[in-house]
């Protein structure tokens, strides 16, 4: 971020000086150019000279307003301290303009009768007062300008690279959420698992660890193919099998053209979860969770059916439905959506996510 920051004012300071150079041999060209019989010398001296006076007297002016002028804290204070740096650039402005136009006349070629009549303007004060104010406050308001809006540029970038930063903090937190949802349970099953069948409980232990190693491996990324978001759902319905025994029928409806398409990982094993806990487990005869996947126009959808009623206790937290709700916003928007309802003795969870749109990474 520094390197990037140094890199920046280096680029910003060097485009100043060619911008700067390059202005003021513009504007003496002009001044040089457009007045007829005017000796090769006179011009020559005119661009030069009138060049390094501009560079010399702004580059002045431009130290001080960086060094004493507060933009972050613009007031009254900043209006005068611009306004009087101003008045003195162009009073230095002034000065050598006479200087060297002085030192022309006595050392230089003889002059035309145009050029004559131009150096008469040169004991007009107020001929070189008006000048000299109008350059460089043309100069002033000019480096103003720019700096305004290269300081709101700058805080509109800022303002994206915290908004993202916090995004990505958020997701970081919300996945963290999800880590340790269902490992408590699932080592309590394999822990009795193990008076019964050793080989089955170690099996079990095997896939928990999968689990877990997926989830921590995963929790620096927004995005995994839905292949093996479903080897974790495999796994983590062999372990709710530990606990509903025959009570729990998986079904599994996933068309072959989704499997490399990209979801936010351990969202389809939330549905699962939110489907084993809030449905599966409290029907005494147990049920059906059907997972579908399947692409429709240009989204991609995302359901998982239960049997059982939409009943949400009171002392529920729903930090799982809640947790999806809030990364689906965080990574695509308003262009994904989530809902959770009712149908026929079933409640169905339906996420739709946009094809075209890639998450933020």
């Amino acid at each position: 971020m520094l390197n990037r920051m140094e890199l920046s004012t280096r680029k910003r300071n060097i485009a100043f000086w060619v911008l700067q150079l390059l202005g003021w041999v513009f504007i003496n060209s002009i001044g040089a150019l457009i007045p007829q019989n005017i000796s090769f010398e006179m011009i020559i001296f005119s661009i030069i000279v009138g060049t390094f006076i501009g560079v010399f007297s702004t580059s002045i002016l431009r130290w001080y307003l960086k060094r004493n002028v507060h933009f972050d804290s613009f007031g009254g204070r900043e209006i005068i301290k611009i306004i009087l740096s101003t008045l003195v650039a162009s009073a230095i402005f002034g000065l050598l303009n006479i200087f060297f136009g002085y030192i022309y006349i006595e050392f230089g070629p003889e002059l035309t009768e145009t050029e004559i009549h131009m150096f008469e303007g040169y004991d007009k004060i107020m001929v070189q007062v008006l000048n000299s104010v109008f350059l460089v406050g043309a100069w002033t308001i000019t480096y103003l300008v720019i700096k305004l809006l290269l300081k709101l540029n700058q805080n509109r970038i800022e303002r994206l690279e915290l908004n993202t930063s916090l995004k990505q903090a958020q997701l970081n937190t919300l996945k963290g959420q999800i880590n340790p949802h269902f490992m408590f349970n699932s080592l309590n099953n394999i822990r009795g698992l193990m008076l019964e069948d050793v080989d089955k409980s170690r099996e079990m232990l095997t896939k928990l660890s999968e689990i877990i190693r997926y989830s921590l491996t995963k929790n620096n990324i927004n995005d995994i193919p839905v292949r093996e978001e479903l080897e974790v759902v495999d796994n983590y319905i062999d372990l709710s099998k530990i606990q509903f025994e025959d009570r729990l029928e998986f079904v599994k409806q996933v068309e072959e053209d989704t499997l490399d398409l990209r979801i936010p990982p351990m969202i389809i094993q939330l549905l699962i979860e939110n489907a084993s806990k809030h449905g599966i487990s409290n029907l005494k005869n147990g049920g059906r969770i059907l997972l579908a996947i399947f692409k429709k126009g240009d989204d991609l959808y995302i359901e998982v059916k239960n049997t059982g009623k939409l009943k949400i206790s009171e002392d529920s937290t729903q930090l799982g439905l809640k947790n999806i709700e809030q990364r689906l916003k965080l990574l695509y928007a308003d262009r994904a959506s989530f809902k959770l309802e009712e149908i026929s003795d079933e409640v169905m969870a339906q996420i739709k996510i946009p094809l075209a749109c890639k998450s933020e990474r």
